[in-house]
């Protein structure tokens, strides 16, 4: 390469480098700004709730992602009078930047995967059960057990929770009797019923129509129920002739909780063999006991997904 050429490269590549740090840290920064203040104008509690735990982590994975790409966009502005003794050089750089700016980005991705969950969890919790207060007199709300809300949901909710694929809260002024029900996803996946409009589409049975062959596929009928319109639906899915055998698919058979009128909260942790962990927390046993009948360990590694 011609020496003054390639110093006539080498400034305006340190020229629009430099430049380019500050824009892509500036788009950063004004990217988590623009979110904490969309979080601070959402009205009511649960509207928080909704954005931070749909969007929060995506949002931090974005902006450490532009960091990693402005630590990549620095580091090709160090040492510039080296890079002008050889062409060689400004490679070396270049490669070297590239293997810090991956490794910036790679640790902050295992960090918000699995360190960031327990301390967002802690956040949503927070936000969730706070008292609410009723707009029309500033009272404190209570939030219901599961046993006392019943009488405020109507069999279609009941039924979603149920299915453990919708939990509802319910708050209410003891004083006036105002209430206020909140809607949040639940613990295992269930789809909407195109009959009734609920989350209570659940898997009940599935039967190979057809056997896979080291040639060919085969198919699997899978049925669904709906718990609460008893809506039948069938979809036919297509096996690949490498089948996997999950017969050992890890149901949790014996049931190992006792009534204990000590006992205020369940804890349940599911560990998975890929080193990722759930929590669930439930208000009595009888919860955690219909939650372990209903479990499903490939069913909760499908909605991970």
């Amino acid at each position: 390469m011609n020496e003054e050429l390639y110093l006539d490269f080498l400034a305006k590549w340190q020229e629009i480098v430099s430049i380019l740090v500050f824009v892509v840290l500036g788009i950063g920064v004004l990217n988590y700004i623009f979110y904490r203040i969309n979080f601070s104008l959402q009205k009511t509690l649960k509207e928080k709730f909704d954005l931070a735990s749909e969007k929060e982590t995506k949002k931090l994975l974005s902006g450490h992602i532009l960091i990693a790409i402005a630590l990549f966009l620095f580091c090709n502005t160090l040492e510039y009078e080296t890079m002008k003794l050889d062409f060689v050089w400004f490679f070396i750089r270049l490669f070297v930047a590239m293997c810090i700016g991956v490794l910036y980005g790679y640790i902050a991705q295992l960090i918000l995967k699995f360190y960031y969950p327990r301390i967002l969890e802690k956040k949503l919790k927070k936000l969730r059960f706070t008292p609410r207060i009723n707009p029309e007199n500033g009272n404190k709300m209570k939030l219901l057990s599961e046993a006392e809300e019943d009488a405020y949901l109507d069999e279609g909710m009941q039924a979603e929770e149920n299915v453990f694929s919708v939990d509802y809260d319910v708050w209410i002024d003891e004083a006036t009797g105002y209430t206020k029900i909140e809607k949040y996803k639940g613990h295992l996946s269930a789809l909407e019923c195109d009959r009734c409009g609920f989350q209570t589409l659940r898997l009940e049975k599935e039967e190979i129509i057809r056997e896979a062959t080291e040639t060919e596929d085969g198919e699997l009928e899978k049925e669904y129920k709906c718990s609460y319109c008893n809506r039948i639906k069938r979809k036919t899915v297509v096996l690949s002739h490498k089948i996997r055998d999950t017969s050992g698919g890890g149901r949790l058979i014996d049931d190992p909780l006792t009534h204990d009128a000590r006992i205020s909260i369940v804890k349940i942790e599911i560990h998975s063999s890929k080193g990722e962990v759930r929590e669930f927390d439930f208000q009595n046993l009888d919860q955690a006991r219909n939650f372990l009948n209903e479990f499903d360990f490939e069913k909760l590694e499908e909605e991970s997904y």
